[in-house]
C-alpha cells in the first residue's frame, strides 16, 4: 500500500491539522510501504537552518515513521520550496523532483505539486521562474533570517490577496497543459495537489483513456490517496476542529 498527501500547510497556528497529521503518522501511515508528500507540507519554510522547535517536532515524527520501515518521499510546493537536504536527512525522507515519474504496481505514474500546470496565471508563473532559479535560491538561503522572515510574510500576504482577486479558471490547471505534459512523460495517470480541488478527472490522450487525480488540502478535513493492487482510492477524513482537546 502506498499513500499520497499534499497541501497540509503545517504551522503552529493550526494545532488541529498538526494533531491530525501526527495521528496519521502513528496510525494509517505505519501500514504503508511508502508515503508521498506532494508539496506545501509546511505553510512556509525559510531554510533548513531556521527550523523552529515546532518544525523540529514534525521532523522527528517523520523520522520515527521512516525507522519503522515506511519510505517517505517529499516534493517541493510553492510554499516550502526552500526545504533542503538537511531537513530530509534528519527526517529520514527523500526529496524528489517536480515532476517525477514513479512506478506504482507496474504502472508509470506522474507526480507533481501542480502549480506549474496553472500556466494561465502568467504573473505567478513569472514569479515561480524567478524564485526557482538556482541563483535566486542561493541568495535566498544566504539572506539574514530576519530578512527571510519578512520576505516570507510579504509573499504569503500578496499571494492570498491576489488569489482572491483572480478568476477561478486562472488559479486552476490549464486544461491543455495536462494532456501535453502527460503525453510528454508517456503516462496515463497524473497525481498532483496545489489547487485544493480534490477530484478524479477522466481524460482522453490520443486513443488512450487517462486520469488526473487531484489531492485535497488539509483544512476542514484531511485527504489521502491510497494506491494498492486493487487500484487508487481518494478519500477524505474528519479531524478535530481548532480548539478541540
Amino acid at each position: 500500500m502506498i499513500l499520497l498527501i499534499s497541501d497540509l500547510h503545517l504551522e503552529e497556528e493550526r494545532p488541529d491539522i498538526t494533531r491530525a497529521f501526527l495521528d496519521f503518522l502513528t496510525g494509517r501511515a505505519r501500514s504503508a510501504q511508502a508515503l508521498y508528500i506532494l508539496g506545501d507540507f509546511f505553510e512556509a519554510w525559510i531554510g533548513d537552518d531556521a527550523m523552529t522547535p515546532y518544525q523540529r517536532s514534525i521532523c522527528a515524527a517523520l523520522r520515527i515513521l521512516s525507522e519503522t520501515g515506511t519510505q517517505i518521499f517529499l516534493m517541493h510546493g510553492n510554499r516550502d520550496f526552500l526545504l533542503g537536504q538537511a531537513f530530509c536527512k534528519a527526517a529520514g525522507c527523500t526529496l524528489i523532483k517536480d515532476p517525477s515519474v514513479v512506478d506504482f504496481y507496474g504502472e508509470p505514474v506522474l507526480l507533481m505539486h501542480g502549480d506549474s500546470l496553472c500556466t494561465r496565471d502568467e504573473a505567478y508563473m513569472r514569479l515561480r521562474r524567478i524564485l526557482r532559479n538556482p541563483v535566486t535560491l542561493w541568495v535566498l538561503r544566504h539572506l539574514p533570517l530576519s530578512t527571510r522572515h519578512k520576505l516570507a510574510r510579504k509573499l504569503r500576504s500578496e499571494s492570498r490577496a491576489q488569489t482572491r482577486m483572480k478568476a477561478n479558471d486562472i488559479v486552476d490547471v490549464t486544461p491543455e497543459e495536462v494532456p501535453r505534459i502527460m503525453a510528454h512523460f508517456g503516462v496515463h495517470t497524473l497525481i498532483h495537489g496545489h489547487t485544493h480541488r480534490p477530484a478524479i478527472h477522466k481524460l482522453q490522450i490520443g486513443e488512450q483513456t487517462a486520469r488526473r487525480i487531484v489531492l485535497g488540502d488539509w483544512d476542514r478535513q484531511g485527504w489521502v490517496l491510497q494506491v494498492d493492487e486493487q487500484g487508487m482510492q481518494l478519500t477524505p477524513f474528519d479531524f478535530a476542529p481548532p480548539g478541540a482537546q
